[in-house]
């Protein structure tokens, strides 16, 4: 099964080095144990576009969809045997980047 962790944050790019080397360790555990499919960070809702091109309408919104105090600033894709596992994984994560997490199941 694979599952998505969004990091998530109110400061993007705000992890120091202390929390960086964190990560890296982790997504070092990742690949080594056979969880890891992709991770990345994601730039700040300052950058975003909304773009609603049906109907050809080619609506661009510059603004992000949600205006929340907190954002995905980052995400995994892992992969694990069962939701048990994966809620551990994210609970690592979750240590290792300082921040609170979202886990949820991708479908196919």
């Amino acid at each position: 099964m694979q599952f998505l962790i969004n990091v998530l944050d109110n400061n993007s790019g705000s992890a120091n080095s202390s929390e960086i080397a964190q990560i890296d360790e982790f997504n070092e555990m990742l690949q080594n144990n056979g969880h890891w499919v992709y991770a990345n960070g994601i730039s700040a809702p300052s950058e975003a576009v909304q773009i609603d091109n049906r109907l050809d309408k080619n609506i661009l919104i510059n603004e992000p969809l949600y205006k929340e105090e907190f954002y995905v600033s980052g995400f995994w894709i892992i992969k694990a045997e069962n939701k048990e596992q994966a809620l551990e994984l994210a609970k690592l994560g979750s240590k290792a980047c300082n921040r609170k997490v979202e886990l949820r199941p991708m479908h196919g």
